[in-house]
């Protein structure tokens, strides 16, 4: 009888032992259980610590609530402006409701990830190449917003979206870097024409002050020469007063008037040319008639009268002698 009581005992120990491992849990501090009792959600979310189940019955299901990084697979697309780029970017999200993330969705990690690709080349789409190089923190918050809107419904935050590289192509880099040289260059010669017009006025504030002083032209001559002689070279420089320049000017001027004033000889008129009289037009030359072949033969016989011939003339005076007189 003692015997058969102690089995029971230690029977009935074991079965409270393994029933105790079987319902007992531990639920860390970064993480939340959810319990379904036979698939139905059960009491409340567990928190961190131990706690017990049913169990065959229940099941209990963890969550993570640490901040999850996400990296957002590179995304090509055509930007408003028909610019081709590929952009990556990194999201930041955390589980706040715990049921929500089991129940409302099969895995929140693949949701946000494809929902995060999506929204990113809506972006693309919707933002010109200079805003996504630029002006950045805008669009990190409006991609936020586009990712938290469905996620919240799924017990997910979005705490940071992040845009990670903007990658152009290659012809695009090389003309954005003609333009900003170009910039540049643009900028250095307002600066150069800047300083040009500044340094005109105060040149002519100085000539004004040393158009009243006549010696302070001279000083500066002075200091001039010794800024120049204080180098070593093989230049020589003399002064030449101005005033002297403008004294030979107004010496100058007189002469000049008396030379136009003085009276001017008369001058004969030189005879005209003849009219040119036009060339009487050379008449044209009327071609020759065909020769017919007696023509020709007596042409070269001796004696034969020709065209360009004329006949012999007889040395006689008998033969021109008229009638009458004979």
């Amino acid at each position: 009888m003692v015997e058969e009581l102690v089995v029971a005992g230690l029977a009935a120990a074991s079965g409270i032992a393994v029933y105790t491992a079987a319902a007992a849990k531990v639920v860390k501090q970064f993480e939340r259980g959810v319990v379904f009792r036979l698939g139905r959600l059960h009491g409340s979310v567990r928190t961190p610590g131990f706690t017990m189940i049913v169990p065959v019955v229940d099941r209990l299901h963890k969550v993570n609530m640490q901040i999850v990084t996400m990296p957002v697979p590179a995304q090509e697309g055509i930007t408003r402006d028909n610019v081709t780029v590929r952009v990556d970017a990194v999201v930041y999200f955390r589980v706040v409701e715990a049921a929500n993330a089991l129940i409302e969705v099969e895995d929140y990690r693949f949701a946000v990830s494809q929902m995060a690709q999506t929204s990113l080349r809506s972006i693309i789409g919707k933002s010109d190449l200079d805003d996504l190089l630029s002006n950045r923190e805008q669009l990190n918050q409006g991609l936020e917003l586009m990712i938290d809107s469905p996620a919240m419904g799924w017990g997910v935050q979005i705490d940071r979206v992040e845009i990670k590289d903007v990658s152009l192509p290659e012809a695009m880099k090389r003309s954005m870097a003609r333009q900003a040289e170009a910039d540049r260059e643009r900028r250095a010669r307002v600066i150069n024409a800047d300083a040009e017009l500044q340094a005109s006025k105060k040149l002519a504030q100085a000539a004004g002050a040393m158009s009243e002083e006549p010696a302070a032209l001279q000083l500066r001559l002075l200091q001039t020469i010794v800024a120049v002689a204080a180098e070593k070279n093989s230049t020589l420089v003399l002064p030449f007063p101005v005033e002297l320049l403008r004294f030979l000017e107004r010496a100058a001027t007189p002469a000049d008037h008396r030379a136009e004033a003085a009276p001017r000889p008369p001058q004969a008129a030189s005879p005209s040319p003849p009219p040119a009289v036009d060339p009487a037009p050379v008449p044209a030359e009327e071609p020759a008639p065909p020769e017919h072949p007696e023509e020709r033969r007596s042409a070269l016989e001796p004696g034969a009268p020709g065209p360009d011939r004329k006949p012999p003339e007889d040395a006689s005076p008998e033969r021109h002698r008229p009638p009458h007189a004979a």
